[in-house]
């Protein structure tokens, strides 16, 4: 199913073409969840936000094309995650809408810092299709036979170079850290 004929379908009010959005944009939409409210909630707190997001899709997808979805959700799940925090008595900054919670020492962010270039450096070293599967699969958590049915390849090879990923990265960080 495409976007379009899925967004004709639940502006219908059928109910397949909600689990599809939910199957394609829930990784997209528990990201900026994750994001915005950092480790200040728990797994199932991130879950019960992503879900009040797409029953507003579900509500409300008479407004949305197809260019609009994807920026609709990233939209109604900041202010949801937002609306969460107020719930919670919790506040974001106003600088970036970064939530302040310092749990680590200076040593443990300096620690944090350098592991997260490391990690970030041997990425970006990666080839370019292998860091695409790898951002896929591990920053956007797409499931290996999504990753594979939109680069054409068998699952068999988005496993292999996930595990060349890996092994590049725990070389990296081995070097390094």
């Amino acid at each position: 199913m495409t976007e379009a004929t899925a967004l004709l379908r639940l502006q219908h009010g059928r109910e397949d073409a909600l689990a599809w959005f939910i199957d394609k944009y829930t990784p997209y939409v528990c990201t900026v969840i994750r994001w915005l409210i950092g480790g200040s909630m728990s797994e199932a707190d991130v879950e019960e936000v992503a879900s009040d997001v797409f029953l507003v899709l579900w509500e409300r997808a008479d407004r949305l094309t197809v260019e609009t979805v994807r920026p609709w959700l990233g939209g109604v799940a900041r202010n949801k995650a937002r609306q969460k925090l107020r719930d919670r008595g919790l506040t974001l900054s106003l600088d970036d809408d970064l939530l302040v919670i310092d749990e680590e020492g200076p040593e443990q962010a300096l620690e944090r810092e350098e592991r997260d270039r490391t990690v970030r450096a041997a990425v970006l070293d990666m080839e370019a299709g292998d860091r695409e599967i790898f951002l896929r699969y591990y920053y956007h958590c797409q499931p290996i036979a999504v990753i594979a049915r939109e680069l054409d390849m068998p699952e068999s090879t988005v496993k292999s170079r996930l595990r060349r990923g890996r092994e590049k990265l725990r070389i990296a960080l081995k070097d390094k850290v």
